[in-house]
Formats: structure tokens, C-alpha cells, sequence
């Protein structure tokens, strides 16, 4: 019993630390590191992750737990795909804003094109989920895999080592959604899938 409540434990820091929304701040961290965005100021850098920050990760956590405490729902119960809606438009809308702000501060096209990546994730999970629940953790990750894909093509580079540790995490955390019942395993390959082919698209052509 211990070792189960263990496991089920271990699920939920996985599932809370790989949050679907920190796919855009992942991309940055990549696209700052391994391209030649690196050259540019870190104060510049830093700028510009805040506010990705704010607008990805800080905002929208913050509005949407403000949003189940209000409806009196636990996360388990948030999760109930016809509950989904609400959270996913908050989301969209604060990737929306953050969309606009960096374009109307005339950043590089790569960095926005990763939020509009994100956003284009998010909006495609969503109008899923009118039909089907499908994993947006997993689809995170695998906008980050597809990200890399994507990247590694445009700046040839050799992402094999980053694929790695991508491809680990999608793993324990598509194992993490399934322990925990939130998730079948049709919907976490879906969930990849859909955030795969997104970010090879969103990059390549967005």
C-alpha cells in the first residue's frame, strides 16, 4: 500500500513539474542556447523570458486556479473534459496577449514563432477536446520534440542528446498522466502526437 501511494505521489510531482505550459519557456532556453540568438545580451535574453514567463506560465496558472477555486473543483475534477473549456480559452487568450506584445516589440521572428507554436497547440487541443479529452502534458512535450526537430533542421544542429532527455520526460510523464487515471494511452500518443506536428509546422512555416 505504501509503495502505492508512493508511486501515485511520484505521478503528480511529475505531472505538476512538466506543466503543459512551460513548452514556451523550453524553446526559448533552446533557441537562446544553441542558435544565434545565444549572442545576444543576456539582459535582452532575460527580458524577453520574463515576459514569456508572465504571459505563459505565471498568468494563466494564476487566473485558472483563481477560476476552480471560484467553481469549488478539485484538480482531479478540472480535469473532466467538459470542464476543460474555460481553462483552455484563458490559456489562449494570455498567449494571445503575449503574442502581441513581443510582436509589437519587433523581437526576432523565431522567438515569437514559438509562443504562436504554443498557441496553436493549445487551440488545437482545445477544439479536440470538444470531441475527445486528449493529454496536453504530453502534447507539451511533444511540441518540445518537435520544436527540436525543427530547429535542429533551420540551424544545423545536432539535437540527439536533447531529444534524449525530451523523449524521457514525455515518457515518465505520459506514464504519470496514466497513474494517475487522468489519461488513457491512446489519449497521451494522441496528446504527443498533436503537439509534435504542431511545432514542426508552427516553426517551419508559422
Amino acid at each position: 500500500m505504501t509503495r502505492e501511494k508512493n508511486i501515485i505521489y511520484l505521478a503528480r510531482f511529475v505531472s505538476m513539474l512538466f506543466t503543459p505550459f512551460y513548452l514556451p519557456l523550453c524553446g526559448l532556453i533552446i533557441l537562446f542556447t544553441l542558435s544565434y540568438l545565444a549572442l545576444l545580451p543576456v539582459g535582452y535574453r532575460l527580458q524577453v523570458m520574463a515576459v514569456v514567463y508572465f504571459f505563459t506560465i505565471l498568468l494563466p496558472t494564476y487566473l485558472i486556479h483563481f477560476y476552480r477555486r471560484h467553481q469549488g473543483w478539485t484538480l482531479i475534477e478540472l480535469g473532466h473534459r467538459e470542464r476543460r473549456m474555460i481553462p483552455y480559452l484563458i490559456s489562449i487568450l494570455c498567449y494571445l496577449g503575449c503574442v502581441w506584445l513581443l510582436k509589437s516589440w519587433h523581437v526576432f521572428h523565431f522567438v515569437s514563432s514559438i509562443i504562436m507554436t504554443a498557441l496553436l497547440v493549445q487551440m488545437v487541443c482545445a477544439l479536440i477536446n470538444v470531441w475527445w479529452k486528449i493529454s496536453t502534458h504530453t502534447a507539451a512535450i511533444g511540441g518540445v520534440v518537435g520544436a527540436l526537430f525543427a530547429f535542429a533542421e533551420i540551424f544545423a544542429f545536432n539535437p540527439v542528446w536533447w531529444l534524449c532527455l525530451a523523449l524521457l520526460v514525455a515518457g515518465m510523464l505520459g506514464s504519470a498522466r496514466m497513474i494517475l487515471r487522468q489519461h488513457s494511452l491512446s489519449q497521451v500518443v494522441g496528446g504527443f502526437g498533436v503537439g509534435l506536428l504542431c511545432a514542426v509546422f508552427g516553426i517551419l512555416f508559422l
